[in-house]
């Protein structure tokens, strides 16, 4: 008989597909072991759907990301051991991967954390649970011992290409299609990042690592899934997808060899984007490649030059240029509010914005505000300065990354950037007819930075309130 393993992704406001447990589900003999993934998303109470399966199953598992979903998870794993008293928990994630003994100090529902990549450990700790054997050798966990916390030590990054195929029979495909109203099949094809961004956690959880899948590998593996599931984009979920150039380029031909025909879009750095020539751009247009996303963060090179982003700002303005001329959309995400950011950098930014949004309709630059995501730079240096960042488990659960700003912008500099974001994407989107008066009002507003009486913006998020994100 088969060992049962439940798995769990929380309830959150997006929906791509829980790749994360597919991989770890993958990672495990189908000739032994029962994988069991259970979505918040998919069911007003997942409850139930746990609860029978939980008197057979070997262990509860659980992807935790910092926020929003790691409340939901809290709450799920408190409800199984409330009604399971002894079966083991363990949770991975971002979250456990920045906070690996805390998780387990804060709560005690919870017996084993997996940090970093998870496939291997994951295997191993399901074979040590077989078996009953203790888990001194299992690296990259931290686990309960004799009443004490005990850290292993981490794990390398794996070869991706050591690991399984994923398995996505594990999950309903066509559940995950119909919540995201296309037939938009999610991939990871590499894991970590090679750069050093001072906001960013990954330096922190990867070590400044990559590995990825080999492009002929790639190619049998999305064929293999186009003729079973019909999808008709491809959306990679690679921290940084154009890191090779020759992969790339690979993964293009691929596409095109294997007559997948599918659109597809992924992760660019400006300074990859820069090291392409324009026949790859071609490339990638002709293999499909509808979208990539660049992230900016600050229209100030001296900005720049201290988040470490380590890329030039006329490299963005070049990627754009040739997204623009071989139809590729392009997301360029921006980030205001960093401590001690000078007007000058606020204002650098809001024109880059401004520039970069009137150069295509199919051009998009959200704002965000910057809020210390722990394991950055950033934060470890805000904190030393008396900055408090959550104390537990549960206010980690109900911290915003998304809808507020930090500390470091007054309410005025709030409002103004606000407006400023309300108007740019009416101004610059893509035209309507019967939108023309207010796409024009709004450019002659964002021309003069005249946000005073905002009353089509009282209309306008009246009819359609944006939705909540976190």
């Amino acid at each position: 008989m088969r060992h049962k393993i439940i798995l769990y992704n929380p309830k959150a406001v997006f929906f791509d597909m829980p790749l994360a447990l597919v991989a770890i589900g993958s990672s495990l003999d189908p000739k032994q072991y029962e994988v069991i993934i259970i979505d918040g998303r998919l069911h007003a109470d997942p409850l139930p759907e746990i609860q029978q399966h939980l008197n057979d199953a070997l262990c509860f598992g659980v992807t935790a990301l910092t926020g929003s979903p790691t409340h939901d998870a809290l709450k799920v794993t408190r409800a199984v051991r409330q009604l399971h008293t002894t079966i083991p928990i363990v949770w991975g994630g971002w979250h456990t991967s920045l906070f690996p003994t805390e998780t387990l100090e804060d709560e005690a529902s919870i017996d084993i954390t997996v940090q970093g990549q998870g496939e291997l450990t994951f295997k191993e700790i399901v074979a040590c649970l077989t078996h009953q054997q203790p888990m001194n050798d299992v690296k990259g966990i931290c686990y309960r011992k004799e009443g004490q916390v005990v850290k292993n030590p981490g794990r390398l990054l794996e070869d991706m290409n050591d690991l399984p195929a994923m398995n996505y029979d594990l999950i309903d495909v066509e559940a995950y299609f119909k919540l995201k109203g296309r037939r938009q099949f999610d991939y990871i094809s590499s894991t970590g990042c090679y750069f050093r961004c001072t906001f960013c956690a990954d330096p922190f959880v990867f070590g400044r690592n990559f590995t990825a899948i080999e492009p002929e590998r790639m190619g049998e593996e999305l064929e293999q899934h186009y003729q079973k599931y019909r999808f008709d984009d491809v959306n990679f979920q690679d921290e940084t997808f154009f890191t090779y150039r020759k992969r790339v380029i690979g993964i293009a031909q691929q596409f095109i060899d294997r007559n997948i025909n599918a659109s597809w879009a992924g992760t660019m750095r400006a300074d990859q984007g820069h090291r392409l020539s324009e026949e790859d751009f071609k490339l990638c247009a002709q293999s499909g490649l509808r979208r990539v996303l660049i992230g900016v963060e600050s229209g100030s090179q001296e900005m720049m030059d201290w988040l470490r982003k380590d890329i030039k700002i006329e490299y963005v303005y070049e990627c754009a240029e040739r997204c623009k001329r071989h139809g590729i959309a392009v997301i360029f995400p921006f980030i205001v509010g960093f401590p001690k950011e000078t007007d000058e950098s606020i204002r650098a930014t809001v024109n880059m914005v401004k520039e970069l949004s009137a150069m295509d309709p199919n051009f998009t630059t959200p704002i965000f505000y910057f809020k210390p995501y722990p394991g950055s730079q950033i934060t470890q240096e805000v904190t030393a300065n008396g900055y408090q960042l959550p104390q537990t488990i549960e206010e980690w659960g109900e911290f915003d990354y998304i809808g507020s700003s930090g500390p470091w912008v007054s309410d005025e500099k709030f409002q103004f950037i606000e407006l400023f974001k309300f108007y740019n994407k009416v101004a610059w989107a893509k035209p309507r007819w019967f939108a023309l008066p207010v796409q024009k009002l709004a450019q002659w507003r964002c021309k003069k930075d005249y946000y005073k009486f905002p009353v089509e913006k009282f209309i306008i998020e009246t009819l359609k309130p944006s939705p909540k994100l976190s």
